[in-house]
């Protein structure tokens, strides 16, 4: 069981803090390499790469609420469900993989090249997203294995695993992407290869790791692997509404790509300078996320109702003190960190003018994701999806508003980032203030 010292808080959330920095640096690198071999493997692994993360969400969200009932059953003292608990995620995941897998191979290209404004373009995107979907079978395992050491609190062990991912990633990407150490030169199809082989590194750490533990022989980790129906509904009650959840913020962004797509190859080469950067942003922010969906969950189970804003209070204000110290250089030398990801000077300017105009959306971001990690962590997950559901739409309709109606310059179009945040904090602000969501049952 978590204590509330900020020490504590720290060692949760850190180790997750930094693995979201190596999973930045990833992107960043794969963003830098790109940049330098063409403009047009930048723009598609940009846009590629974001629909896989939509998809990668589906799994996402099961992982999540594995870890919000591995942790609930920690605060209640109820070891023998743990188990049940992580045999049925781990099935349940390889279902979903096997599916998006699916619809990845057979369905993706023809629907890119559907949409898309330039075909060269949705031609690098189908072969990057399809060599990237087998990376799908490594992450079912490795967000069930995650789960587990997130709601106990060993972060650690997620962040070993991030270092061994990242490290792979990055010697991959300059031996595959440019060839070298006489390697063929691939360009897109090898940043795709690497980031798939990388993933495959990390899943086969926390499998070793995990066999060795002291928890597998205690909970009997490994004597679950069949489809405990009980363990199952208990999961998809708490898991798919995250699932879907994920998937439509991160399908949204994917429209809104798209929509950027079909004005022109500067705005989109801008915006995807602008989301190379942004990542950095959701270091202390998806860090402090898990630690509040852990922390809340320990609580409510343990029935200790009056440490919650507690906890919400000292998370908000370690997220803004590391979101400052991380994304600082958004307001003060956004050209800087512009030119890392992209040197082309073209869209230098553009893009620090933008870099600078939403930092403050993030600020609002980090302040606000306590509370709806709140609701997560409660086990209210329909509720959470049902207000992400409703942000996503006023985010939807002001960026068909900005670029399809009004036709604004792009500057003003990523003005739609303080209606998502400000809407999202609105509303679970009012949900925690009008309903009883501390008496969940999960």
């Amino acid at each position: 069981m978590l204590d509330l010292k900020y020490k504590t808080i720290l060692k949760v959330a850190v180790p997750l803090m930094v693995s979201s920095f190596i999973q930045s640096v990833v992107l960043i690198t794969d963003a830098a390499f790109l940049s330098r071999h063409s403009t047009l493997s930048f723009d598609a692994v940009g846009n590629a790469g974001l629909i896989y993360v939509t998809v990668f969400m589906a799994l996402a969200g099961m992982g999540d609420g594995a870890q919000i009932l591995i942790a609930r059953r920690i605060g209640q003292k109820n070891t023998d469900a743990i188990g049940r608990i992580f045999g049925t995620s781990i099935l349940s995941n390889f279902i979903i993989a096997f599916l998006l897998f699916l619809g990845i191979q057979f369905i993706m290209p023809d629907l890119l090249h559907s949409y898309s404004k330039h075909k060269d373009l949705a031609d690098l995107q189908g072969n990057f997203i399809q060599i990237r979907s087998y990376a799908l079978f490594f992450a079912m395992i490795t967000l069930s294995i995650q789960a587990f050491f997130l709601a106990s609190g060993k972060t650690w062990v997620v962040l070993l695993a991030a270092i061994i991912t990242a490290t792979s990633n990055i010697l991959l990407d300059y031996l595959l992407i440019f060839g070298n150490w006489g390697l063929p030169a691939m360009g897109l199809e090898g940043a795709a290869i690497a980031n798939t082989i990388a993933d495959g590194c990390g899943m086969t750490f926390l499998i070793i790791f995990l066999i060795f533990s002291k928890e597998r022989k205690e909970l009997e980790l490994f004597s679950h692997f069949s489809i405990n129906w009980p363990s199952f509904k208990e999961l998809f009650k708490i898991g798919s509404p995250l699932m879907f959840q994920g998937f439509i913020a991160l399908a949204t962004w994917t429209v809104f790509f798209t929509w950027i797509e079909q004005i022109g190859k500067f705005e989109l080469t801008v915006s995807q300078n602008i989301r190379s950067i942004y990542f950095l942003a959701f270091i202390p922010i998806s860090g402090f996320a898990g630690t509040t969906k852990t922390y809340i969950s320990q609580y409510l189970g343990k029935k200790d109702f009056d440490s919650l804003k507690t906890i919400q209070r000292r998370i908000q204000l370690l997220t803004f003190i590391f979101l400052f110290l991380v994304f600082h250089g958004a307001l003060f030398y956004p050209r800087t960190m512009i030119q890392f990801i992209n040197p082309a000077e073209v869209y230098l300017d553009k893009s620090a003018e933008i870099m600078r105009f939403v930092a403050g959306s993030i600020m609002i971001f980090g302040l606000v994701s306590v509370y709806f990690q709140t609701i997560n962590g409660s086990g209210n997950t329909i509720v959470s999806f049902t207000i992400e559901f409703i942000c996503v739409g006023v985010y939807i309709i002001a960026a068909y508003l900005l670029i399809k109606v009004f036709k604004l310059d792009i500057f003003w179009i990523w003005s739609v980032e303080y209606v998502y945040f400000c809407a999202l904090g609105l509303f679970s602000i009012l949900y925690l203030r009008t309903f009883d969501w501390k008496n969940k049952i999960v």
